[in-house]
């Protein structure tokens, strides 16, 4: 069974007509009845909308065939879940709904890699949490720089930033992805103006063990401002 296969398999699940479908995700009339028709592929961008549209729907399975076709409770990051585990920042603007794709950072070769190609790059899951601030993603967190706010393991869903001189929050929590010996260093870090002139930024740790650094800007490869960030306690 092919993915245009399977979003019928959706379609007929919700009760749900492709056409009807088609205007739910924004799509022009017959992009998913001629894809279904000739049995073709449909654009990626298409896929997620159809991902953020029905989140109790396995995107692994929507993408590849593979799991269980509904999401299972024990599976899915919902609101009884991490209700108390969510930080946002005072500025942020929640939206009611919305549906957060989960990347393997490794998987896609770095963050840099992942920011440029998040249309293409195929999510391990999804994060659905009501009034979430908009989010651009979310990844798994690794190292213990951060503890005891994040722990190794934890999700954080980011917004990524594009002028780096001007759109940083000093004192904010980042994503951030650093060239150092031409190799991508990529961790959480809050980000302070450092002593060194408007060229460098220093990066600081919540673990006191790690000490602060200051960096040129010129080696910052990507960057996300951490929005909101999810710990599970148990693992069942």
């Amino acid at each position: 069974m092919s993915t245009i296969d399977r979003i019928k398999v959706l379609a007929d699940h919700e009760n749900i007509k492709i056409t009807a479908l088609e205007k739910q995700i924004g799509a022009s009339k017959g992009v998913l009845s001629r894809a279904f028709n000739n049995k073709t592929d449909i654009q990626s961008k298409w896929l997620t909308k159809i991902i953020e549209n029905y989140p109790h729907f396995d995107s692994l399975w929507l993408l590849t065939g593979k799991g269980e076709m509904l999401v299972k409770s024990d599976l899915v990051v919902n609101s009884e879940v991490v209700a108390n585990n969510v930080f946002k920042l005072k500025t942020d603007h929640a939206i009611g709904k919305q549906s957060v794709p989960l990347y393997n950072v490794e998987a896609a070769a770095g963050l840099v890699e992942l920011f440029q190609s998040h249309g293409d790059t195929q999510p391990v899951g999804t994060l659905n949490i009501p009034n979430l601030p908009k989010c651009d993603g979310a990844v798994f967190v690794t190292g213990d720089s951060m503890y005891p706010l994040l722990k190794s393991g934890d999700i954080v869903a980011y917004k990524q930033i594009y002028d780096f001189y001007s759109e940083i929050f000093w004192g904010e929590m980042y994503l951030i992805s650093v060239e150092v010996a031409d190799e991508e260093f990529i961790s959480v870090k809050y980000i302070q103006k450092s002593e060194k002139g408007e060229d460098y930024i220093k990066l600081v740790s919540q673990n006191k063990h790690h000490q602060p650094k200051d960096i040129k800007m010129s080696k910052i490869r990507a960057m996300a401002l951490v929005k909101a960030s999810v710990r599970m306690n148990s693992m069942g």
